[in-house]
């Protein structure tokens, strides 16, 4: 847990974990939106780190190196009516995070102790700053950055349906993008410091073959419930 940042808001946090193209962005929006809940999209973060790594010519898998970085940058994240945006250093990166090259080094960003460990500060200090409730998605958030939130989400599909999904966001081959899929999955499970792992206590949906209306509804059940909301 990290110091100086209790979950005295942890009550009104849902967290929704799940593998790349899983749904858990569209998803994580659209629930914070029925709920009245402000979004995070803890994964935008560490792509802002990794873009300025990019642009600087550091080296994404020197765990020092990024760490410094981190030090001397502001990542801040803001919420409204078009969805949330990423500022990186007072600059909206928020579409050249979703490029090709960033969400290939990205794994390498998140894998790093020192890293992990800035960006769950801020994730915390991101969902204390206003009251009421926040949905946050990631890949470690119910089982490190929030493990007492009111509610766990885990969302998954098969590698297949998930680069299908991820192809018809970028314009890429399908068989491409389930590469590169199984390639952050592997890097994902696979790192030394939160790895990604379904929280004993969330609920797992599988999103194969699902719509986003038919998913939406399997979490705003358990979510209206745990809540108390009508």
């Amino acid at each position: 847990m990290h110091p100086g940042f209790p979950l005295r808001s942890a009550g009104t946090v849902v967290a929704i974990d799940g593998p790349a193209g899983s749904g858990k962005s569209t998803l994580a929006r659209l629930l914070a939106r029925e709920l009245g809940f402000r979004y995070l999209d803890s994964g935008a973060m560490y792509r802002a780190l990794t873009l300025k790594a990019l642009r600087e010519g550091a080296g994404v898998r020197d765990g020092s190196a990024m760490a410094a970085l981190l030090a001397r940058t502001d990542i801040r994240l803001e919420t409204g009516g078009e969805g949330q945006r990423t500022l990186l250093d007072g600059e909206d990166v928020s579409a050249e995070i979703r490029t090709a090259a960033v969400t290939e080094a990205v794994a390498h960003t998140a894998a790093h102790p020192a890293v992990r460990e800035g960006m769950v500060g801020l994730q915390r200090r991101f969902a204390l700053q206003e009251e009421g409730g926040v949905v946050v998605e990631g890949r470690d958030i119910g089982t490190v950055v929030f493990p007492d939130a009111v509610l766990k989400f885990y969302l998954d599909a098969s590698p297949d349906e998930r680069a299908r999904r991820r192809a018809a966001q970028s314009g890429g081959r399908p068989e491409e993008e389930e590469e590169a899929i199984l390639r952050r999955d592997g890097a994902d499970e696979s790192r030394a410091v939160a790895p990604l792992r379904q929280a004993r206590d969330a609920l797992r949906i599988d999103t194969t073959g699902l719509d986003v209306g038919q998913v939406l509804a399997r979490l705003l059940g358990p979510a209206r419930e745990r809540l108390a909301l009508p």
